[in-house]
């Protein structure tokens, strides 16, 4: 059975929404530049390159004024940027014992077991935690406050809805060796049993039993988990590896 976190911070919608409105609004942007232009590195502004090139990080309104400011002197500039007045931080990941693929985004305040596997272009938001051996497979979204058992499998394209507003006192919760099928969606405050498994395309509106097989819209019990379910659904360790 999964216990959930006690952690206010991870767990209580009030606390996340506090977290989001006291959080300093960033819309950090890379800055390339050329032109005769000396630029010195402060707390706001990072740089690199030499001569008449320069590659520098910052707040958006910072390098703005520092264009603006020496707009005579440049030649080029470009900026990049991937959001505006973001509230809420990637995960750091790189001490994870995990798998993370490219384009899959983990916003700050997630836990994520060890041996773990998202995929490409998966979204996971604030507050979700998703168990060891776990997969998020491609383009599937783990919503707000999602909690994810162990040896879960999510797949594609399936929602996971998220509980931040309105807030409820019940998050989402995918107990160990759940299977969700492909472009399933779970809807806000369900709870799917130990063992049991979401048919590809269903919409569960209700709490799923422990070792039972749902399906359609809105999902209902099809049958008992059988050993040729079993089978048909296991996940392989080869992938988690």
């Amino acid at each position: 059975m999964i216990i959930l976190s006690t952690n206010d911070n991870l767990t209580n919608p009030y606390e996340i929404a506090r977290y989001i409105k006291e959080a300093k609004k960033s819309t950090p942007v890379r800055a390339y530049i050329q032109g005769n232009i000396e630029i010195e590195e402060t707390e706001e502004l990072e740089v690199y390159g030499c001569d008449n090139f320069k590659i520098v990080f910052g707040e958006l309104d910072v390098v703005k004024k520092l264009i603006e400011a020496n707009k005579d002197k440049i030649k080029h500039y470009r900026l990049e940027y991937d959001r505006r007045n973001s509230a809420i931080p990637l995960l750091d990941i790189k001490h994870l014992d995990a798998r993370i693929e490219p384009g899959a985004i983990i916003r700050d305040k997630v836990k994520i077991g060890k041996n773990a596997v998202i995929m490409m272009g998966a979204v996971i938001n604030i507050g979700a935690e998703i168990g060891e051996n776990s997969m998020i497979d491609m383009n599937a979204v783990i919503g707000a406050r999602g909690i994810i058992g162990k040896n879960v499998h999510v797949g594609a394209g399936a929602v996971i809805a998220g509980v931040l507003e309105p807030p409820s006192s019940v998050p989402v919760v995918l107990e160990d060796n759940v299977l969700v099928g492909a472009n399933a969606v779970i809807l806000e405050g369900v709870r799917v049993g130990h063992g049991a498994v979401v048919a590809a395309g269903s919409v569960v509106t209700e709490d799923v039993p422990p070792n039972t097989v749902v399906a359609g819209v809105p999902a209902k019990i099809v049958k008992i988990v059988d050993d040729k379910t079993r089978e048909k659904t296991k996940l392989m360790e080869d992938l988690r590896g």
